[in-house]
């Protein structure tokens, strides 16, 4: 027969005739030699007469493959294709239309790539190098540890037996159901999982403690660690159980699994992946001392593990159809997160924080070269690329926004609908859509397609009328000029606040201008009330006194930021006047909300970027009048009323205060502290212990350098080891920065960590250019060496280079080696890297005359520093 099967011709999508509804796998890691074998029983059904059977393979080594079925046995021929990572098997005789058995066994290399079935290693409480087999087969290397049919669509029941030592222990999606011991070997055996994607199948087996565990209605919960760890899983716990059970009341449908285990790996390329039942994650996201860890540390450990334990439901239970859609895994895991861990610790105001995360989405969203939360996606590397700001910030933003517009409760009822339609199945867009309308009554669609189908988000202008109108009208918003045009439906609340009090009013811009009325006595109007709005807001000159004079001090924390956020982007693309937006920060002397100084702090990180070298004087005399006066304010200790946000804050202003503003009395009060908190851990509040540490780098001598160095490599805890090991990149000799980046190759620092080393120093304005030099002469080896996923974080230090020379020599570079970052992040980088070289050309002049204007000079005096 000569047929070709209905999709066997497309290079990236498997053929239809097959398809798999149960994998029985058998698979013995060796982590001495580092190899694995493995075999596999998987039934098939044939849906149309067939000799050729396709499924994805890569680096394993294919043995005999043989199908069955009714007492039809047939040897199938196997080709391997590593350029489209296939198995081909083709038999004599065609396969009828029906259920099959296909048997195969393979071999394959526990590789140090950090995906796939992959090695971790750590050295244990004896000095001794140990090993950990884990797996990574998100988006698409399943097909690296077993062939399978490895897209999200073709969901099956796994079953899987892991034949290992008798000294390690083995953990997999589903509870085990047998251990026997033959020929020196522990069998493991675990129960069947539900129907699932490959790319959430799991298997790690180490020498591994698991914390004590508890239950959550009717499901265990436990946590893993290498050994000596155990002692810092008490908060991830805390916040997995709570999680847990706030999604099955907020769902209302039980935990989908028969248990629920989070591990704790060494190596680990990203934060956490989502397997079912045996969710795996970096250090540094699951476990904490809640004694030492700093506010900022243990929210990272709450937000990583509830939006993993989301999953469990959206991802796992009902899996988007293809890579195109997985804003519906990432983006409502992000969204619920939020949810679970604002209902645990109300006091952390999640919700205000997300709104300054999120200004990541919208940095990228401004660009011409973004894309639409949803995406075409054909190739793997493609597929790895959507894991970006724009699916998970940006998804999770227009979720918020869509929430806030039709009622908590109902989008709640909506998402209940859509994941008890889809349970165990595949779903799209348009399905979310439908069963969000059935609980709303509202045309979901044509309100929200334009937010997830097209690029870009508006920049709404608001202008207030002599006739007290305000006049809405909507552009797309770009950094660069003539961006493609766009229009959406954008939910807009308005605070009208006039002497009797304020007034919400919610309308639906569906054009391009809207007059809206307004009382006479109107004081003012604060566009995007709440802050949850996906959109940027632009004043009139007059409208915007009024909001600075009569509202600022009435304005929430998230609407603040906003303000702020929005000036400073507007600044960037040349709709607002540097000057202008250098007054605005004059008025948040008084500023006590961790969030709104985040994003102060930022533009003036950007600021030192562009600045010319001969001015940099200028500009931290200028930080030190704006940072000065709140460090004095809220002082170096913790006071009785100070609640979590304010230690966070105290720690970010003080090393902003001694870093970007150079200053001396800091750096000294630094120093003396540090010392004080070498000889009693206990000394100070551990939010200010990241201050000290990035301070004294910031100053640091070789002798320094050495400290932090041992520090790294003898923390007790990840979060110390990430603390000094980042450090190292902060400070200002070539020379100790080249040491730095030398770590990255030669083994010192874990794969998970060496490219974000290597991109921190290229966003140090003192090594940019010796980081740049570094990645030009070793791209070969780091394209080799590198996790992709941490190989694009690495190129993402070039945006902030800001000089038209690098600029020049950056492009000329990618486009010799035809680096290709998949989807449409390198050009994303290079559009970011334009928009800094022309802001500071734009710009540097007026941020001169500002400084000495203002007389921001060198010779300022540095500020005091109280006790």
């Amino acid at each position: 027969m000569n047929e070709v099967p209905h999709g066997l011709d497309d290079p990236y999508r498997l053929p239809q005739h097959v398809r798999p509804t149960r994998y029985h796998l058998i698979l013995e890691p060796d982590l001495v030699s580092a190899t694995f074998q493995g075999r596999a029983t998987i039934a098939l059904t044939v849906l149309k007469e067939t000799r050729v059977i396709v499924c994805n393979a890569l680096e394993l080594a294919i043995g005999e493959a043989v199908v069955e079925a009714g007492g039809q046995r047939q040897t199938a021929s196997v080709t391997l294709d590593e350029s489209l990572q296939r198995c081909r098997m083709t038999v004599p005789e065609p396969l009828a239309p029906g259920t099959w058995q296909l048997h195969i066994g393979f071999r394959g290399m526990l590789n140090d790539k950090l995906r796939g079935f992959y090695r971790s290693t750590y050295t244990d409480q004896r000095g001794s190098q140990q090993t950990i087999a884990a797996t990574q087969f998100e988006a698409t290397d399943a097909r690296r540890a077993f062939p399978c049919w490895d897209e999200p669509g073709f969901k099956a029941v796994f079953s899987t037996t892991l034949v290992i030592d008798e000294s390690l222990t083995a953990v997999s999606n589903s509870l085990v159901v047998s251990e026997a011991r033959e020929k020196g070997k522990k069998i493991v055996r675990f129960a069947d999982t539900i129907k699932m994607s490959t790319y959430l199948v799991a298997f790690v087996v180490g020498r591994m403690e698991g914390s004590a565990p508890s239950v959550v209605g009717n499901t265990r919960l436990q946590l893993w660690t290498v050994p000596g760890k155990t002692h810092l899983t008490s908060f991830g716990q805390d916040i997995a159980a709570a999680s847990l059970h706030f999604f099955e009341r907020y769902y209302d449908i039980p935990y989908p699994g028969d248990k629920l285990d989070l591990l704790a790996i060494p190596d680990f390329a990203s934060g956490a992946m989502e397997n079912l039942g045996a969710i795996t994650f970096r250090e540094t996201a699951l476990l904490v001392d809640q004694q030492t860890g700093t506010h900022g540390e243990l929210q990272r450990v709450a937000d990583v593990v509830a939006h993993e334990n989301a999953h469990m439901w959206f991802g796992d239970l009902v899996t988007m159809s293809w890579w195109n859609g997985l804003w519906l895994n990432e983006a409502f895991a992000t969204f619920m997160e939020m949810l679970a861990v604002d209902a645990w610790k109300p006091e952390w105001k999640r919700w205000d924080a997300f709104g300054a995360s999120r200004g990541a989405a919208f940095a990228v969203d401004g660009l011409h070269s973004t894309r639409p939360i949803e995406f075409p996606v054909r190739a793997p590397k493609d597929a790895e690329a959507m894991f970006d700001v724009l699916t998970y910030e940006k998804g999770a933003s227009v979720l918020r926004m869509l929430e806030q517009h039709i009622g908590p409760t109902v989008f709640r009822d909506g998402v209940r609908d859509y994941l008890r339609t889809h349970a165990y199945g595949n779903a799209d867009t348009n399905d979310l859509w439908v069963s969000i309308g059935k609980a709303s009554n509202q045309a979901v669609p044509d309100l929200m397609n334009g937010w997830i189908f097209q690029p870009g988000y508006p920049l709404i202008t608001a202008e207030l009328t002599k006739e007290c109108e305000v006049v809405l009208s909507q552009q797309r918003f770009s950094y660069l000029p003539d961006p493609p045009p766009a229009s959406w439906q954008v939910p807009v609340q308005l605070r009208v606040q006039t002497g009797a009090g304020g007034e919400i009013r919610r309308v639906l811009l569906t054009g391009t201008r809207l007059n809206v009325s307004c009382p006479p006595d109107t004081q003012f109007i604060l566009v995007n009330e709440g802050g949850h709005g996906f959109y940027r807001v632009r004043y009139g000159p007059n409208l915007l006194k009024c909001v600075l004079e009569a509202g600022l001090e009435k304005l929430a924390p998230i609407e603040r930021l906003n303000l702020v956020n929005d000036a400073w982007a507007t600044t960037i693309a040349g709709l607002m006047p540097l000057s202008d937006y250098l007054d605005l920060t004059g008025r948040f002397a008084l500023e006590r909300d961790k969030n709104v100084w985040a994003v102060l702090l930022d533009s003036f990180a950007f600021l030192n970027r562009i600045i010319e070298p001969a001015d940099r004087a200028g500009l931290e005399s200028f930080v030190r009048s704006r940072v000065g006066e709140a460090v004095a304010a809220v002082g170096w200790t913790t006071g009785p009323g100070d609640n979590d946000l304010m230690r966070q804050l105290r720690g970010e202003l003080i090393g902003a205060l001694g870093r970007l503003g150079n200053d001396q009395a800091t750096q000294a009060r630094a120093t003396e502290l540090y010392a004080m908190v070498r000889k009693d851990p206990a000394a100070i509040d551990p939010n200010l212990l990241p201050a000290l540490v990035s301070i004294l780098a910031f100053i640091g001598d070789a002798a320094r350098y050495e400290d932090f160095r041992a520090r790294f490599k003898t923390a007790a805890t990840p979060q110390e080891e990430r603390r000094y090991l980042f450090s190292l990149a902060m400070f200002q000799q070539q020379a100790l920065l080249g040491r730095t980046l030398d770590m990255t190759l030669n083994g010192e620092i874990r794969l998970q960590d060496a490219p974000f080393m290597v991109s921190a120093v290229m966003n140090n304005v003192y090594g940019r250019e010796q980081g740049w030099r570094f990645v030009k002469m070793n791209w070969d080896l780091l394209d080799r060496r590198f996790p992709k996923q941490g190989l694009r974080r690495m190129c993402g230090g070039i945006t902030g280079f800001c000089k038209p020379e690098l600029e020049r020599d950056v492009r000329e570079f990618f486009e010799a080696r035809q680096v290709d970052l998949g989807g449409k992040t390198l050009e994303q980088y290079l559009e970011q890297l334009r928009i800094g070289v022309s802001f500071a050309e734009r710009s540097r002049r007026d941020l001169q005359e500002f400084l000495r204007r203002n007389q921001y000079s060198p010779e300022v005096a540095q500020t005091s520093v109280p006790g």
